[in-house]
């Protein structure tokens, strides 16, 4: 995994993210590509959880050619490190420390980020993972529960315990996405630690990445919700990277929408399918003051998939 960061650029990273990014828009946006790896949405493995049959949930192959790693969630520290067995056995290049999840229905079960309240337990939990496969580890945290009174003390556990390089998005569980990232905790994080660190929070476009970069001197970023406002993030960035421009092709961004919508499941209710559209337009509609101005009303839309699909690229060609 060091050989991900001997590059001539930072890697690049689709963040993983509950309820947003699941399958079938890692399956889309990796059409467009230019992320060096990507992530699952967290993987839970509850006291008792029988491991085989949740690994099961996990396919390497959904991202391909891009690689893309299994994050998992828990508190069990034997469990943990069975769920990462059988991950490695079908093929994962990567498994993944949640350390981050902030909501309470994760946190009141002991998983998530209320393992940021126990340092010694999240050590625990790593440190089994690591011992257990020969695949790389990594964890993903938040700047802490409460407060960030236990920030450094998580920092060192992660690390002591064997993880290939950590990933911090510099808010607490209490603050959830709201205050902007605190991008100095990364800066912190990376002269702390001798372990690789990528930062993560508030990157909406080349300028944000190019400026967290030069800020905390992180070796690597992960971007989440930019890349769903903005698909083709990463391919201006890594321009950027190269003193170049990056012209989009809104082409790539209609096959986007088009195989985000092949993936919806045969038996997928037709609510249901018009829902996951509109939580996709939500953040695409973002991307400019013109699409801005139209987001309430497409949310607001009541029609059939298929027109409500057609009214979306026919907008996007003319806004985007």
């Amino acid at each position: 995994m060091s050989s991900l960061f001997n590059t001539p650029y930072p890697p690049l990273f689709l963040a993983p993210m509950e309820g947003v990014a699941d399958s079938r828009f890692r399956k889309a946006i990796a059409y467009i590509g230019g992320f060096d790896h990507a992530c699952t949405e967290f993987l839970r493995v509850p006291t008792g959880g029988h491991v085989v049959s949740l690994a099961k949930r996990y396919d390497p192959n959904e991202t391909a050619p891009i690689p893309q790693a299994a994050q998992i969630m828990g508190s069990d520290p034997e469990l943990m490190g069975a769920m990462c067995l059988e991950l490695a056995k079908r093929g994962a290049p990567r498994i993944d420390l949640n350390c981050g999840c902030p909501s309470n229905t994760v946190t009141g079960r002991g998983a998530g980020s209320s393992l940021l309240k126990d340092p010694e337990l999240l050590y625990q939990v790593a440190k089994s993972m690591v011992d257990s496969v020969d695949i790389p580890v990594t964890a993903k945290l938040r700047s802490g529960f409460l407060d960030t009174s236990l920030f450094k003390e998580n920092l060192m556990a992660a690390q002591e315990s064997g993880i290939a390089f950590l990933t911090l998005h510099p808010r607490t569980k209490a603050e959830g996405y709201g205050p902007p990232a605190n991008w100095d905790l990364i800066a912190e994080a990376k002269n702390l630690l001798k372990i690789p660190v990528v930062g993560n929070g508030d990157i909406l476009n080349a300028k944000h990445a190019l400026n967290m970069l030069n800020h905390t001197k992180c070796d690597g970023l992960m971007i989440g919700r930019g890349s769903v406002i903005n698909p083709y993030i990463f391919w201006e960035i890594k321009a950027c990277f190269e003193g170049s421009h990056y012209t989009r092709n809104i082409g790539d961004l209609l096959t986007f929408l088009t195989l985000f919508k092949s993936h919806f499941e045969a038996d997928m209710r037709p609510k249901v399918r018009v829902n996951k559209l509109k939580q996709l337009v939500s953040f695409l509609f973002k991307a400019n003051e013109t699409l801005l101005e139209m987001r309430n009303n497409m949310l607001a839309d009541t029609s059939s998939e298929d027109e409500y699909f057609c009214k979306v690229i026919k907008i996007l060609k003319n806004h985007y």
